[in-house]
């Protein structure tokens, strides 16, 4: 059995897509083993619970972010976990968590060209926001290897959409969320695949 795991600090949106996948019989071989996140509140972990699946709070509070890794890796590591796919996951990794965990760490990046709208600010609506202003013609997802630089791993795969006329933020994520929806599952149905 293949084991993932998925690190959340929000809804969650495209780790309901892997799990729908997996309730219609399309990841074969592939298990979700455990939910993290650093948010007690994050709907990621109530929507996996409620579907029978491991979730795990891990408080950041008083630790450094080493630390606080280092208590997710007992956790990843007890559960014999394969792939780690970051999803809508606010927490910059440690440089030490990258590397106990390399090249098994993936994310998902809301725009096609990654390098352009990359870094810290570069989440969610900030990046569809920047998209528009500087007048891209299109957009799309990125899933890329989690490296130490922010959003700086080598693509894996990725899949764009058209801007239309009077796009805003809200509705460019819309569209981009859909085709992440799709794409995530793939990916990691080629990772099980030894792909």
């Amino acid at each position: 059995m293949y084991k993932i795991a998925v690190l959340s600090s929000t809804n969650g949106t495209d780790l309901q897509a892997i799990i729908d996948e997996m309730k219609a019989g399309k990841m074969e071989g592939i298990e979700l083993s455990v939910v993290i996140s650093n948010r007690k509140s994050a709907y990621a972990l109530e929507r996996a619970k409620e579907q029978g699946y491991d979730t795990v709070f891990v408080s950041p509070r008083d630790k450094t972010r080493e630390e606080f890794d280092k208590e997710m890796a007992v956790i990843l590591k007890e559960k014999g976990v394969d792939l780690i796919c970051l999803i809508g996951y606010m927490r910059i990794l440690s440089s030490w968590f990258v590397r106990e965990f390399e090249g098994k760490i993936i994310n998902v990046h809301p725009a096609i060209n990654m390098k352009k709208y990359a870094g810290l600010g570069a989440m969610n609506l900030n990046v569809h926001k920047a998209v528009i202003e500087n007048g891209e013609k299109e957009s799309g997802c990125t899933i890329h290897y989690v490296t130490e630089g922010v959003d700086e791993g080598p693509i894996i795969a990725q899949a764009d959409v058209l801007l239309e006329e009077g796009e805003t933020p809200e509705s460019l994520k819309g569209k981009v969320q859909a085709q992440e929806k799709l794409l995530y599952p793939e990916v990691i149905r080629r990772f099980a695949r030894g792909e």
